[in-house]
């Protein structure tokens, strides 16, 4: 009986390796053309590749968590279905977000990156960029995940003189952060030191399970941005009432539409009229560039809770839209986020992102930014309390905001005006009724 290696296909542009997360099948199982056969986590999504013939599973070449590149043997099918064999097939579509790809074992390495490195460096007290020597690019024979260069770029270390203590010698991020290496032009690289904790092992009373999939993707992002982003977070609080009762009021029709109709719309009506105000909220740092992106569009995600982890799917172009189809477009998506039923571009693009912690019980919160847009936005749950007005005590609706910002392009004064600007559109909604229903 013949056999036929099988070979990772394109699973998308520029992607070049995947995480096995998990095998659909086993050696002895017979597959059909087009049956998916492996769960792969990319640095852009889950996906799951299918069979491009029919046969029986001879022999599976990767284990749970190895990392395979694209045109590598994965899986050896005995031919039983000859003749019965599909064309070049592509993964099929993917079923959830993730940032970048975990790393090479023993396979060549990746090609060395084609932008420009990190240059960037803060001075004391606040003074502002300088300049730093750049990193010199990647030597090709470096083994190193994508998010571990782009680490080493952000950092500002020579990853060609990191001794890599992964398999292979593969470069991890714990030796970027712990400095082992030098910073271009002859520096020491900053030491980042951490002692691991010793766990005493209750026997019976402990499970262990590997960080992978889409929260070791959340994991790692969320650690390089607050590495990269010196965050610094406002709060303050409005007066909501006005807000409640104008949405009771659209309720009706909302319901008559069949749309369900929550607070964050509205949010983001008065958020993208105070961005309009403040551009620079719109903006990102491309850190390899050392340049600032400003954005005339207005993409707005927002965090879903998953079963999977933390997703965010982007409303692209919210300001050309309703409250209405800002309402529809929400549920959808984040229905969708759940069922991990995402498509690819609708969690990308994103210039500015709301948090909705209030939708669960949250008063306060610190949010991390979405690297690399430089400030997210978070609201919290309403609470009616008393509060004193012309000298009378009055009772009233409150909900608490934050604005979280990247330190490197906005500076506090500026975050609090443009908090204060936000808080009186949202305690005024009829300021923004000519745009919304």
């Amino acid at each position: 009986m013949a056999t036929k290696d099988v070979q990772l296909p394109e699973i998308g542009e520029g992607v070049t390796e995947g995480e096995l997360v998990r095998w659909l099948v086993k050696p002895g199982d017979n597959v059909k053309v087009d049956q998916s056969l492996v769960e792969l986590m990319t640095d852009k999504a889950t996906v799951e590749v299918p069979s491009p013939a029919a046969g029986t599973v001879k022999e599976l070449k990767f284990k749970d968590g190895d990392v395979i590149k694209v045109g590598a043997t994965f899986l050896v099918l005995d031919d039983a279905g000859a003749g019965k064999t599909a064309a070049a097939p592509a993964a099929k579509a993917p079923d959830a977000a993730a940032k970048p790809a975990a790393a090479p074992t023993a396979a060549p390495a990746a090609a060395p990156q084609q932008q420009r490195p990190a240059a960037m460096s803060m001075s004391g007290g606040g003074a502002g960029m300088m300049p730093a020597v750049q990193p010199p690019a990647m030597d090709v024979n470096v083994l190193a995940t994508p998010s571990t260069r782009r680490l080493a770029r952000e950092s500002n270390v020579d990853i060609n003189q990191i001794q890599g203590t992964g398999l292979a010698g593969r470069v991890t991020r714990d030796d970027v952060m712990k400095g082992n290496g030098a910073v271009a032009g002859g520096q020491t690289a900053p030491r980042f030191e951490y002692t691991a904790p010793s766990f005493v092992s209750q026997q019976g009373q402990e499970t262990r399970e590997p960080i992978r999939g889409i929260r070791k993707k959340i994991a790692e992002n969320m650690q390089m941005a607050k590495h990269v982003i010196p965050h610094f977070t406002l709060m303050d609080e409005a007066n909501v009432t006005a807000l409640v009762e104008m949405r009771e009021e659209i309720r009706p029709e909302a319901e008559k539409k069949g749309i369900k109709v929550n607070y964050m719309p509205f949010v983001m009506k008065a958020l993208i009229a105070t961005v309009r105000e403040f551009p620079k909220f719109n903006s990102s740092i491309d850190d390899g560039a050392q340049e600032i992106v400003s954005k005339k569009y207005f993409n707005i995600g927002f965090a879903a809770d998953t079963p999977n982890g933390l997703l965010v799917p982007v409303i692209k172009d919210a300001d050309r839209k309703t409250i209405f189809q800002l309402s529809h477009e929400i549920v959808d998506l984040a229905t969708r986020a759940r069922d991990s039923k995402l498509k690819m571009d609708e969690m990308k693009g994103a210039t500015f992102t709301i948090t909705n912690i209030g939708s669960i019980g949250g008063t306060y919160a610190t949010p991390i930014i979405n690297h690399p847009e430089v400030a997210i936005f978070g609201m919290y749950k309403i609470q009616e309390r008393p509060y004193v007005k012309d000298g009378e005590l009055q009772v009233a609706k409150f909900m608490n905001f934050t604005v979280t910002c990247d330190h490197r392009l906005i500076d506090g004064a500026e975050a609090a005006r443009f908090l204060a600007a936000f808080i009186k559109r949202i305690e005024n909604p009829g300021l923004l009724m000519m745009d919304m229903i």
